[in-house]
């Protein structure tokens, strides 16, 4: 159990990844019923607009518009599967793609007429294949700005300066969260137009890094923290054995190395931190203000953090074109993934048993394990 009097901030991390997001929107409802209701949450990409539908609602109404906005996305796409074999479904999950890429997807984007290249240099309509109005409204229709911030969970999305190629974050504890935000953190070329915020001209996050771990656990307090980190590409793999599995393992491999490096690096701070503290207590009086000493002191976060990581695992009909397959058989797989791999988590014996440990990172990846 959790140590009592101890108080953890829930925090939601949620990837990008397109029509993957479903597996993000029943992890959340998993979650809700399980009153773990986030205090934070952030994202990147489709985990920015999952986010924001979270942050945008009071809390009862939230897992109603997360099915709103993906019942409406893939509501021109095939219910159920025609056959229930790997090689017919692979097939129907292709053509569900093909649809995505030629006519575009309900309350997200349609394709540009004329299309960009008949379009004079420069004008933002030559700068993407498909417009993103539909995003506009459908944001506009779900998300209530207004709650989300002045009452809502802190939001904080990533996008990435077009210009300057840095990293930027919209955080509603700074500023005020409009569609924009929400839109430019999605906003992945050359499918989607970049949008000008203030001046300066965003793309999607997910071109530079496609989680928000980072930005959380720097920029947090000091009290504990509770992340889920709900990702959509997983890090392990097969080998391929054919060029369509190459693309497939690629984008999952650039998608989701940023989960693994920055946990990596943050249990690695924690660790050095807690060597330090230990270090500080054995020296002479004479030696502690050493400025050296006071360096090693300072990476200690000195905060404890439990991070789970809820993981898409791809079926083994599913391939590369899994983040723009928007079928209403795929979203609803994804949705119920996404959900019983909450509760396996929640309801698993290391997760029951667990304290918080001050001196170090705890991570749980128990979504595929009943042990």
């Amino acid at each position: 159990m959790v140590n009592s009097g101890a108080k953890e901030q829930n925090v939601l991390v949620l990837q990008g990844g397109g029509a993957l997001g479903a597996y993000q929107a029943g992890a959340f409802e998993a979650l809700s019923l399980s009153s773990h209701q986030p205090q934070w949450i952030a994202g990147i990409s489709i985990g920015a607009i999952n986010a924001a539908i979270i942050a945008g609602n009071e809390v009862a109404n939230r897992v109603q518009k997360l099915h709103q906005f993906w019942q409406g996305t893939s509501s021109s796409f095939f219910p159920v599967p025609w056959l229930h074999t790997d090689q017919s479904r692979s097939l129907q999950n292709e053509i569900s793609a093909a649809m995505a890429l030629t006519s575009g997807v309900p309350g997200f984007f349609k394709p540009r007429f004329p299309p960009p290249s008949f379009m004079p240099e420069g004008a933002p309509e030559a700068l993407s294949y498909y417009d993103t109005s539909p995003l506009a409204k459908t944001l506009t229709a779900l998300v209530d700005f207004d709650f989300l911030n002045e009452q809502g969970p802190r939001l904080s999305v990533g996008a990435v300066d077009i210009k300057t190629g840095n990293f930027a974050y919209f955080d509603s504890r700074e500023i005020e969260i409009c569609p924009e935000h929400i839109m430019a953190s999605g906003a992945m070329p050359p499918g989607f137009p970049p949008v000008t915020i203030n001046g300066h001209a965003y793309w999607d996050g997910g071109l530079v890094s496609n989680t928000s771990l980072q930005f959380v656990l720097e920029h947090d307090g000091k009290e504990p923290l509770c992340i889920f980190q709900i990702d959509l590409f997983s890090a392990q793999g097969a080998l391929p054995a054919n060029l369509f599995e190459v693309a497939q393992r690629e984008k999952d491999i650039r998608y989701s190395s940023r989960t693994r490096l920055t946990t990596d690096r943050f249990r690695q701070l924690k660790e050095i931190g807690a060597a330090a503290r230990r270090l500080y207590q054995k020296l002479p009086e004479d030696l502690r203000d050493d400025p050296d000493m006071a360096v090693l002191r300072a990476v200690e976060s000195g905060f404890p953090v439990t991070l789970v990581h809820l993981i898409h695992r791809k079926e083994s009909y599913e391939n590369q074109s899994k983040d723009y397959e928007f079928s209403t058989s795929s979203m609803t797989e994804h949705w119920a993934a996404g959900k019983k791999d909450v509760e396996r988590t929640l309801n698993h014996r290391d997760w029951k048993k667990r304290r918080i440990q001050s001196d170090r990172l705890q991570v749980f990846d128990l979504g595929g394990r009943d042990d």
